[in-house]
């Protein structure tokens, strides 16, 4: 036997697979690079050897207002590290600057006093000035121009109204935007909700490279990167990060050549050869991913990929804040998978409904795949209404999947779905 640890919520949860039952594990490379420096020293270095850009020190002198735009809590961006340091470059050209952080909540829910002392400190929390993103408030709102797919683009009043515009993420595969960071920390970061829904179309999403590891001819990716660039997005920090969420890499300076270079040492370190199993076990990476399902088809798209024509995928997820938009949630209950599938699929760009793309890609999964989802946190009856098989625990899991596929079966474990680019031979 072999026992695997899947990352859930804050902890982890293991799962037993006999050896003749085994037929591979996907992980991604992030743990094992090795590097003598401090985070702050890798943060630090990236900002003096800025790519395709001046220094942001540089860029700030002159500048009075300046906006610097970073994520909500749903993303593990380790901005307590990064933003004191951004700040400080801020400074460093320009004392008296009018600096406001602006938090990307693009769709989600606002991100609470608490959950912002945990993301960035308490000091930066009292003494500077923070913004949280409201993409449905249209005094907050201007309209900018028409996106290439046809999508109206309308952006938070501040990062049109600031004289120098300053973006952090982290970058990871994306399941339909190929990587996060870069242009995300705009569309859907700060954007408004119509531009959002536009450019998380079903269309969009049925498109062959909206793919997780995908950029190239991606016309999700196109909408979000014209969006930054017409808004004139002045410099980006973008940090990859380890399985234990710490920063092995940081990438500075130009939004589309810093983010592309970036996405290069991931793609290096994520891909993998897809295996073919019966059952195939993930999970979202646990915190903050896992906290409620609508983040979860990040984990299960890597793991459809492994899945054949009619493997069982097993997705771990505590779900501790419940299933999640209630847009998402409306529609995972409406229905069948077929029903739920057949009627976003009829929907036109221009009348998307908030959150459905998640809906979609479970659906479309669970035209071909039977779902067992692990939480503690979703009661079992509510899991079947969502079309989903319940289960308590992985080993749990495993036996209800043997059953289904025989004592036999092959298994493909996947750790961390969301941080593996499966590709296909």
């Amino acid at each position: 036997m072999i026992k695997f640890k899947l990352p859930y919520y804050k902890g982890y949860l293991d799962v037993m697979v006999e050896d003749k039952n085994l037929k591979g594990i996907l992980e991604n490379k992030m743990h094992e690079f090795k590097t003598d420096k401090s985070q702050q020293e890798i943060v630090l270095e990236s900002l003096e050897n800025p790519i395709g850009s001046r220094k942001l020190s540089e860029l700030s002198v002159g500048k009075k207002k300046v906006l610097i735009v970073t994520s909500d809590h749903t993303r593990s961006v380790p901005s307590r590290i990064t933003l004191p340091i951004l700040l400080s470059e801020v400074r460093k050209g320009n004392p008296e600057a009018d600096i406001t952080i602006i938090i990307a909540t693009g769709l989600h829910r606002a991100t609470t006093d608490e959950e912002q002392r945990n993301m960035f400190g308490d000091e930066i929390v009292d003494s500077e000035k923070i913004v949280v993103h409201n993409a449905f408030d249209d005094a907050q709102l201007q309209y900018v121009c028409q996106l290439p797919s046809g999508a109206s683009f309308s952006v938070n009043k501040l990062a049109l109204e600031c004289d120098l515009l300053v973006t952090e993420g982290f970058i990871e595969p994306h399941f339909f935007a190929g990587f996060s960071g870069g242009r995300k920390s705009i569309l859907p970061g700060i954007s408004s909700a119509v531009t959002v829904n536009e450019n998380h179309s079903s269309r969009a999403i049925a498109e062959v490279n909206s793919r997780s590891g995908i950029i190239k001819g991606n016309i999700i990716h196109e909408d979000m990167l014209t969006a930054a660039k017409k808004i004139e997005v002045d410099f980006i920090l973008n940090v990859a990060l380890n399985s234990k969420k710490e920063i092995i890499a940081s990438f500075a300076g130009d939004l589309e050549k810093a983010h592309e270079e970036g996405c290069e040492f991931v793609t290096d370190l994520s891909k993998a050869p897809a295996l073919t199993g019966d059952i195939v076990i993930t999970s979202v990476g646990g915190y903050p991913l896992d906290q409620n399902l609508y983040q979860s088809p990040k984990a299960a798209s890597t793991a459809e990929v492994c899945a054949g024509d009619s493997g069982v995928i097993i997705l771990v997820a505590s779900c501790i804040e419940g299933i999640g938009g209630t847009h998402f949630e409306n529609l995972m209950l409406s229905g069948t998978s077929e029903e739920i599938f057949e009627r976003l699929m009829s929907i036109p760009p221009k009348e998307t409904i908030p959150e459905q793309w998640c809906a979609q890609i479970f659906s479309q999964m669970m035209l071909k795949h039977k779902i067992i989802l692990v939480t503690d946190y979703l009661k079992p009856d509510l899991v079947r209404r969502l079309n989903m098989i319940p289960a308590s625990t992985p080993d749990e899991a495993l036996a209800i999947a043997y059953s289904i596929k025989g004592n036999d079966a092959k298994v493909v474990v996947i750790p961390d779905g969301v941080s593996v680019i499966a590709v296909k031979k």
